[in-house]
């Protein structure tokens, strides 16, 4: 087994991130994301950080306070979910309102960071990190609102973005480059669980000393296997999903097509015979009357007692065929 190869980050916040001394390996990874210093108060509960039998969850996330009294929302998604933006901003309404008491202050209202490992394909995009905040801009001047607050007994200027909650998706399977900065290393952290043998990121240090795979029980071993294979079985089941969907859909489109196909093919094969038939009749009936009008002409001429010949040369048929209407004349 490479020895340089650490558990995944997944596991590290689900089964041992309850210990203060592993603080500092999620720290270097919220402080080399959000560009500051982050230093955990502590760990909070929430849904995805609690222990259990069952370890089939196609997410982990905990939740974090930092010494500004900032909540942190750092979440592992390892399977594609069709309303994830929406979940997310239910997850930062929910950590404020659980942090305010009835009758506070609004100013008791936390700063809240939500940040999502996405080990799924989710959106497109060029990027491997995509940052949103909420920012009030002029629509006339595109200049910024600055907004008053009151902090100390003091009138201070803020930027609504300082308030409201930020968003961080990381899109860990979209980055595929040669690391040349700390955010860098920490993504072929998060993908490969590969760490440079002298690297100097803020939390990979951490990563190299507590999250070897060597380093673990024979059970702790057994455990973290068995997750990894719940993953892979999780997303193999997902991928067969999808390809069945796929194949069903496209028996299901040819299926249709061919329907529709014949239906749309009848309805042209209808519209088509009738316009063609409007024309053959049309042209039918044309030459039906040009030979009644050309009969009713030679009969006029034989009653006339022209020869024959007379009349064909006049009429340009045929002395047989005048014979045959004067035959035809004479029987009626």
């Amino acid at each position: 087994m490479d020895q340089n190869t650490y558990i995944r980050f997944d596991w590290f916040m689900k089964h041992m991130l309850r210990d203060k001394s592993n603080f500092e390996i999620l720290e270097g990874f919220i402080s080399v994301l959000l560009g500051e210093d982050v230093k955990i108060e502590e760990i909070l509960e929430s849904e995805g950080n609690q222990e259990s039998d069952d370890d089939k969850f196609n997410r982990v996330d905990i939740k974090a306070k930092n010494s500004k009294g900032h909540l942190i929302i750092v979440e592992v998604q390892l399977t594609r979910q069709l309303y994830y933006l929406q979940r997310i901003l239910y997850g930062t309404c929910k950590a404020i309102t659980e942090h305010i008491n009835i009758g506070d202050k609004y100013d008791q209202v936390k700063k809240v960071y939500s940040i999502s490992l996405l080990y799924c394909e989710y959106g497109q995009g060029d990027d491997y990190v995509y940052h949103g905040e909420t920012r009030f801009k002029g629509i006339h001047t595109g200049t910024d609102l600055l907004v008053n607050t009151k902090e100390e007994g003091v009138i201070v200027h803020h930027l609504p973005k300082e308030v409201f909650p930020e968003y961080y998706l990381v899109r860990v399977n979209a980055y595929d480059k040669i690391p040349d900065t700390p955010l860098d290393e920490w993504m072929t952290y998060l993908k490969t669980g590969k760490v440079k043998e002298n690297t100097r990121v803020p939390g990979l240090q951490g990563v190299k000393e507590k999250l070897r795979l060597m380093s673990m029980t024979i059970e702790e071993r057994r455990a973290y296997d068995r997750h990894m294979d719940n993953i892979m079985v999780q997303n193999d089941v997902l991928d067969t999903a999808r390809e069945e969907g796929r194949e069903e859909g496209l028996a299901e489109g040819r299926t249709q097509g061919l329907a529709e196909g014949r239906t749309q093919g009848l309805a042209e094969g209808r519209t088509q015979g009738l316009a063609e038939g409007r024309t053959q009749g049309l042209a039918e009936g044309r030459a039906e009357g040009r030979e009644e009008a050309m009969i009713s002409l030679v009969e006029n001429m034989i009653k006339m007692n022209l020869a024959d010949e007379v009349i064909s040369q006049a009429t340009g048929l045929s002395v047989e065929k005048i014979q045959d209407i004067k035959r035809n004349s004479s029987s009626v």
